[in-house]
């Protein structure tokens, strides 16, 4: 299938900066949107940013003007930038995507595959 490998998450001071990424492998057609959506503790999983594979985004309300999401087609990645951390962004950050692969019996499938998330947390 499609496997999403994440990283560059950590530790940062408010109003410091973090970018993520995350790069798909795998028997891959095409990938027709790529998201990070994001789990602080005691909440539900929610959207931060979306990007299509005509490079439309959107974002939510909270991230706005403070994080860019971006993509790499020929390296099948995407990236978010975040600027101006709030500690309310802290949380595990999960790359998604969405699209279409050649199963093994070379059929024509869609996929939606998830990262194993990787962690970011904003100090005050």
């Amino acid at each position: 299938q499609v496997q999403l490998v994440e990283s560059g998450g950590g530790l940062v001071q408010a109003g410091g900066s973090l970018r993520l990424s995350c790069a798909a492998s795998g028997s891959m057609l095409s990938i027709n949107a790529m998201a990070w959506y994001r789990q602080a503790p005691g909440k539900q999983r929610e959207l931060v940013a979306v990007i299509t594979s005509g490079g439309s985004t959107n974002y939510a309300d909270s991230v706005k003007g403070r994080f860019t999401i971006s993509r790499d087609n020929a390296k099948n990645t995407v990236y978010l930038q975040m600027n101006s951390l709030k500690p309310e962004d802290t949380a595990v950050y999960y790359c998604n995507a969405v699209g279409t692969y050649v199963s093994g019996s070379f059929a024509r499938e869609g996929f939606r595959s998830w990262g194993q998330g990787t962690q970011v947390t904003v100090s005050s």
